[in-house]
């Protein structure tokens, strides 16, 4: 298993579904309410449009370091 790509494909994963759960809830109009826990663990991620675009940052840097440290753990393990 390759850990470049694995990595680059859980954080362009991880990217999107930040991206679109903010967008999502503004849509639905659920983005007024209680900070999350999303709010309080990723600085500067909001339910508004400039806050999507970090919480995409957030979720490719978040999410590639997990899939690069599961790729490299599965070769370990497969070896």
């Amino acid at each position: 298993m390759n850990v470049r790509s694995v990595a680059l494909t859980t954080g362009i994963f991880g990217a999107c579904t930040m991206f679109f759960l903010a967008w999502w809830l503004i849509l639905i109009g659920n983005a007024e309410g209680p900070i999350t826990l999303f709010e309080r663990i990723y600085i500067g991620y909001s339910f508004t449009p400039t806050g999507s675009v970090v919480g995409a940052v957030w979720g490719f840097v978040d999410w590639g370091i997990a899939g690069a440290i599961f790729a490299w753990l599965y070769n370990k393990i497969n070896k």
